[in-house]
């Protein structure tokens, strides 16, 4: 096992695509960019590339730090360099962010051709369909034909799904993590709470806070804060927060009495500070619409009749979110397909961001099947 190293400094890349691309909806964008990150090198035959696709507030820098902002390191850092788990000796590995998102893909925030402003709310709906689709042109143009595999957690975990389906034959291996073939009512739920805070801020303006020169902060605020309490587990929240009193005695007021309302505010306040709000509605909507079995009766077995891929499917004991029965319906309708599959389920603490955590277990579950992965 070689030892593990930093991927060190990084640089972000934006490629334009003219072609138009018609949206699931039926909305047409009439081109459209999307800003990714490369690590590792792409060998001669090209058949070590591994997509890596982000969850809700993810993005494409996946692993590393920039030159001009050191503190800013990649989501799966961990996971992701020399010697680690997704091992860049070996693999090219690619990270994209969605279109439709914040970090420089067209999305909300570009500039609508049509009428020289922001789209802002005017920007069409798209979904992990669509998703798959403008990466499949990523593909096209780093001239890739099938990657070794596609993986992801959580809402990523439903784009490698879709990669099985839509393109069977240019992704040879799946990787699924913390995910579900379909949101629960409950998630939809969450979901809609969280749409509705930045819906009903007065400072939303209809999508079109731009040009207002204002920020729903208060919603997307109240949306993060309702979203990451779904991301925690009980027992997690239990052990850093427990009732811990910010001050050491009751205020007997609306202020901040315990630490998990400092907790939550704080990452409120932080999120609301980078992340677009109508990014986040889509995003939302996106997870809320994916559903491989809707045109085949709600057969998730029968939706995977097209898929060729083998897969690697992980669950963790303490995600109450994606819990690992969802996982298992997965698992059942592969292998009622006869396709390969390892699943495992992992004993973690931390809820449903044990996908991003440096879990021992998990990560060796992670090399274990990556270093049998033929390039």
């Amino acid at each position: 096992m070689s030892q593990e190293t930093s991927i060190g400094v990084v640089a972000p890349s934006r490629v334009n695509f003219d072609e138009s691309l018609t949206l699931k909806s039926g909305a047409v964008l009439p081109g459209f960019a999307l800003t990714f990150e490369t690590y590792g090198t792409l060998n001669a035959q090209r058949s070590n590339a591994v997509l890596v696709c982000h969850a809700l507030s993810g993005s494409h820098h996946v692993a590393g730090s920039y030159a001009d902002d050191p503190e800013n390191i990649g989501w799966w850092d961990n996971l992701v360099g020399p010697g680690k788990p997704l091992d860049t000796g070996k693999f090219f590995v690619v990270g994209v962010n969605n279109l439709g998102g914040c970090y420089g893909s067209t999305g909300p925030l570009s500039t609508n051709p049509e009428t020289g402003k922001r789209y802002g709310a005017d920007f069409p709906l798209v979904t992990v369909e669509d998703w798959v689709a403008a990466q499949a042109r990523l593909a096209d143009h780093l001239g890739i034909q099938t990657w070794a595999a596609v993986i992801g957690g959580s809402l990523g975990g439903m784009q490698a799904i879709e990669w099985s389906l839509q393109f069977p034959d240019r992704i040879r291996h799946a990787m699924v993590i913390a995910s579900a073939p379909k949101l629960s009512a409950q998630n939809i739920a969450f979901n809609e709470v969280a749409r509705q805070a930045i819906l009903s801020d007065p400072d939303f303006h209809g999508g079109y806070y731009a040009d207002h020169g204002v920020v729903p902060t208060r919603g997307l605020r109240l949306a993060r804060m309702v979203g990451h309490i779904t991301y925690l587990s009980d027992s997690q929240m239990a052990e850093k927060f427990g009732r811990q009193l910010r001050h050491g005695e009751h205020k007997f007021s609306y202020d901040v009495d315990f630490e998990i309302e400092s907790y939550l505010r704080y990452q409120g306040k932080k999120f609301a500070g980078f992340f677009d709000a109508n990014t986040y509605l889509m995003m939302t909507k996106a997870l809320d619409y994916f559903d491989p079995a809707y045109d085949y009766d709600g057969n998730l077995a029968a939706a995977f009749v097209r898929a060729r891929a083998s897969f690697f499917v992980a669950s963790f004991s303490t995600d109450w979110r994606f819990a690992p029965a969802r996982s298992r319906e997965i698992v059942f309708a592969l292998l009622h397909n006869r396709l390969h599959v390892v699943y495992a389920e992992i004993d973690c603490g931390a809820g449903h961001d044990s996908f991003l955590l440096d879990d021992r277990h998990y990560h060796a579950l992670l090399r274990a099947y990556l270093e049998n992965i033929a390039v």
